[in-house]
């Protein structure tokens, strides 16, 4: 096995353990989720990119936006608070 299948067990339990945090009432522990669901959506498009998953890296590039713009709400409701 290549070492770059090996990359989708890192974004796997990146992305788990930032859904874990993303519920969290504490606005830093949501913004280690959104930090950590970013870096989980490069490496499953580095991933994607190796395996030729055309539809993964598409929907991890909308993911991305989706991210970014929840990340930008929390930080904005942080500075607020």
């Amino acid at each position: 096995m290549q070492y770059i299948d090996w990359m989708q067990w890192p974004a796997m339990v990146i992305t788990v353990a930032s859904a874990w945090f993303i519920g969290s009432q504490r606005a830093y522990r949501r913004m280690i989720a959104f930090w950590g669901f970013i870096l989980s959506n490069a490496l499953w498009v580095i991933w994607g990119l190796h395996a030729d998953a055309y539809a993964l890296i598409l929907l991890e590039c909308i993911l991305l936006g989706m991210n970014a713009r929840g990340f930008k709400k929390n930080f904005d409701g942080h500075r607020q608070s």
